[in-house]
């Protein structure tokens, strides 16, 4: 065999490994994740056993056929003992990029996961192929593989910054609004997205103030043409309380008030529980709205990020 066809040789061979790895990284997880479903653990240890029986047959077929250049496949039974050599830790590579991809796509996409996965496999296969110059590429290549999906592991386990969480979450900077805490009482973000953003006051043995802010028209109560919203099973009545605000009063089993104000697009509710609720508070939050400040945001990254 020729230096040229030789080279040709090991390339068809690590390309059909790949091929196969590709292919076995798919097979392998989708019997993993049905096997989830499965009640005994017989059940599930013999669907596992079967795809590894059927692997170990494909990789034996790959190093047989490749006897002239894998010369651990020339002796005898050197085919299967090449193939649980490749299956092995190739499927152990391809498990620790599934985990990997789990950290950083969740569920959402494992398409990336078969070519990696299949790359494990014929990094493996070429290990075991003669020639220093092809070891040492595949080990070079393996070690850049584990770092990377080290570090690409260790990035998705860092918590969001605040921008990252907005963008996730389709949350938008106008609708952070806030006002300032009345005397005594603390702001607490609750979360946010491309519609709405909320906000909690609250301050020691007294009626929290729920702050709301959202698109005009995003709203999905009815309401008259005074904008006061229709009675559900429950007295609504709505008074004027100046400065451009609205009092809405619920009187019924859960008895409430919320001050509405409507300003650039946006509608700003504050609520407070309680028939006999004190309102100068949330009066002083709407006539103090202004952007949130970073700091003020902070609390958000408690929440989880959208995927």
């Amino acid at each position: 065999m020729t230096r040229r066809s030789e080279k040709a040789a090991v390339f068809v061979h690590l390309a059909a490994v790949w091929v196969v790895g590709c292919v076995l990284t798919g097979v392998q997880t989708l019997a993993v994740m049905f096997s989830l479903f499965l009640d005994g653990t017989s059940e599930r240890v013999a669907l596992l056993a079967a795809v590894a029986a059927v692997a170990l047959v494909a990789f034996a077929s790959l190093g047989n056929a490749a006897h002239r250049i894998v010369p651990l496949a020339r002796r005898t039974h050197g085919s299967w003992i090449w193939a649980v050599s490749v299956y092995g830790p190739g499927t152990a590579g391809a498990a620790g990029a599934a985990v990997v991809n789990y950290r950083i796509n969740h569920l959402d996409s494992a398409f990336h996961l078969y070519p990696v996965g299949g790359l494990c496999y014929a990094l493996v296969a070429a290990l075991v192929l003669p020639g220093a110059a092809i070891r040492r590429g595949a080990l070079g290549t393996a070690v850049a593989l584990v770092t990377g999906g080290a570090y690409l592991s260790w990035a998705a386990a860092q918590p969001p910054t605040l921008d990252e969480w907005i963008a996730a979450n389709g949350g938008q900077r106008t609708l952070l609004r806030v006002g300032d805490p009345p005397p005594g009482y603390t702001l607490r973000t609750l979360g946010g997205n491309e519609d709405a953003f909320s906000a909690e006051y609250e301050r020691p043995r007294a009626p929290r103030l729920h702050l709301g802010v959202s698109r005009s028209g995003h709203a999905d109560v009815r309401a008259d043409a005074r904008g006061c919203p229709v009675p559900f099973g429950e007295t609504i009545r709505c008074t004027d309380d100046g400065g451009g605000r609205q009092l809405i009063t619920y009187a019924g089993g859960y008895e409430r008030r919320q001050l509405l104000l409507r300003r650039e697009g946006l509608v700003f509710t504050v609520t407070v529980e309680g028939s006999a609720a004190e309102l100068s508070g949330a009066r002083r939050v709407l006539s103090t709205l202004r952007p949130a400040t970073d700091a003020e945001l902070a609390g958000l990254l408690e929440n989880a990020i959208r995927r």
